[in-house]
């Protein structure tokens, strides 16, 4: 290898990504391997990598394979596609935003959760604070 190729290993280890995770993001045609080396294994690029980041940021918010997907290819298009016309463009930018979008949504969501879970440790902390001079039988 010349180096601006990794085995599957360093991917799951820059991405904290498990190798069934990567190998399923394959399956599902997500992220593929850039290359193969002679012996057959998985070759992955920076731009792979930073594929697998997309994916691994969206999952946690509760996007689908298919919205994870859809998002890919229009970033894919708006990075690669010179030719686009001004509307097309002006498509694939809304898709992102749309996504953009939700994602704020499900962050604000999941910031309540965690208030709501930090209230309730703090509710425990200070009932074994409050307990802890005391033994009590029950």
């Amino acid at each position: 290898m010349d180096g601006t190729h990794m085995q599957i290993g360093e991917v799951a280890a820059r991405t904290e990504l498990s190798l069934r995770t990567i190998r399923h993001y394959e399956e599902t045609g997500l992220v593929v391997p850039s290359a193969r080396s002679q012996g057959g294994f998985r070759l992955y690029t920076e731009s792979d990598v930073q594929r697998l980041m997309v994916v691994r940021r969206m999952k946690p918010l509760g996007f689908t394979l298919d919205q994870m997907r859809d998002l890919l290819d229009a970033t894919d298009r708006l990075d690669g596609d010179a030719r686009l016309t001004a509307g097309e463009r002006e498509a694939l930018l809304e898709r992102v935003r749309s996504y953009q979008q939700t994602a704020a949504e499900q962050v604000a969501r999941l910031r309540v959760q965690l208030a709501r879970a930090e209230d309730f440790e703090a509710t425990l902390r200070s009932r074994l604070a409050g307990d802890a001079g005391t033994t009590r039988i029950r």
